[in-house]
């Protein structure tokens, strides 16, 4: 199989096996390889990963099976009649990230990359530390003050080093970049690497295989996008394969005091606005320059999506309340239910929901 990068900003193309983590022009590499049609019969149904669908992601060898961990192949439960939860926190680190973190190290592992260096509000972090010493990678994370302590712990717990930066999240990637930019090591970011968008993809590949069908309505947290363009390129690889006849109702969820994507609807702006991110404890979503921003604005026009802001006052009583039904989940998780009941309130009953529960809670008690 053929894999190339090609830059999403001026087309340039790129062997995979580069270390530079974005074009000279300043785009963001996206992928391209000819992906076959979804087929059940190509799933590895022996594997118990993501890498049982292995034959829809771009490698040439068998070097997942060095990284893998046995993400994935989370459970969807009911939470009551109208809305499916997707428990993406049943996994290795406790979040949803090590869907991408499995594939990302797996490309490293294929180049031959020895050390990385990423920036995280901790649980992609988390993840990449955990995959990279699985795999005898050296690794730096930089996290923004008032990361949870406990993903401090974790991601120092795998050996990497953690670097604590003052300021916000946005300001941490500024200061991990310009690492990156001095020293040559390799950027192994979620956002700019997008390979990590081909861990994340399977999160809809699960969905269909488990449900036999996609739901009507999907809620997905946007700050990155890191699961959101995933959940939009699996879905439209189902599309394309014939698999599914319409694109489901994708509702991405931001947070009230930080909302660049909601108010660059509102505006009709081909890029996310600029704002200034207030304080919120859906950290994981408080992103206030994403990078990938334009691409996942497109996709946001072409599918006529909706967005639904997560009311600040509403995530500790959904945590709460979640906690009652047995899930213990993380501040920004929690938030996907409170953005779900406020979706409801603004438009009525909403049926056949799916949400996420991407991140568990012990990590990230304050």
């Amino acid at each position: 199989m053929k894999v190339q990068y090609i830059c999403s900003k001026c087309g340039k193309t790129m062997d995979v096996d580069t270390r530079e983590p974005k074009c000279e022009c300043g785009g963001l590499w996206k992928l391209k390889y000819d992906l076959p049609k979804f087929d059940e019969a190509l799933i590895d149904k022996d594997e118990w990963s993501i890498f049982r669908y292995r034959a829809f992601m771009p490698f040439a060898d068998d070097a997942w099976r060095f990284v893998s961990m046995g993400e994935g192949m989370t459970p969807v439960i009911r939470y009551d009649e109208d809305l499916m939860m997707k428990m993406d926190y049943f996994m290795p680190t406790l979040s949803f990230k090590d869907r991408g973190a499995a594939t990302l190290i797996t490309h490293c592992k294929e180049i031959g990359v020895d050390s990385v260096v990423q920036d995280s509000s901790g649980n992609a972090g988390n993840s990449v530390a955990a995959y990279c010493a699985k795999t005898g990678i050296d690794c730096e994370i930089f996290v923004p003050e008032g990361t949870s302590p406990k993903k401090i712990d974790m991601i120092r717990a795998h050996g990497s080093e953690v670097h604590v930066v003052p300021g916000n999240r946005d300001h941490c990637a500024d200061v991990c970049r310009a690492q990156v930019r001095e020293q040559g090591k390799y950027y192994a970011n979620h956002v700019y690497n997008p390979y990590f968008y081909e861990g994340t993809k399977t999160y809809i590949y699960e969905v269909y295989e488990q449900l036999h069908r996609i739901p009507e309505h999907i809620f997905v947290p946007l700050g990155n996008g890191t699961l959101f363009l995933g959940v939009v390129f699996g879905l439209e690889h189902l599309l394309a394969s014939g698999v599914i006849e319409k694109m489901p109702k994708v509702i991405a969820i931001q947070s009230e005091h930080c909302a660049p994507f909601a108010e660059a609807v509102r505006q009709g702006l081909k890029d996310p606005a600029q704002v200034i991110p207030e304080p919120t404890i859906a950290e994981g979503i408080a992103i206030g320059r994403p990078m990938r921003g334009t691409e996942i604005l497109e996709k946001i026009y072409q599918y006529d999506m909706e967005i639904v802001k997560i009311p600040e006052e509403a995530i500790l009583p959904a945590r709460a309340k979640l906690a009652r039904r047995g899930v213990y989940c993380e501040h920004t998780t929690a938030g996907n239910l409170a953005a779900y009941e406020e979706y409801v309130r603004l438009h009525g009953r909403t049926p056949d929901s799916l949400i996420t529960m991407c991140g568990a809670g012990l990590k990230s008690d304050h």
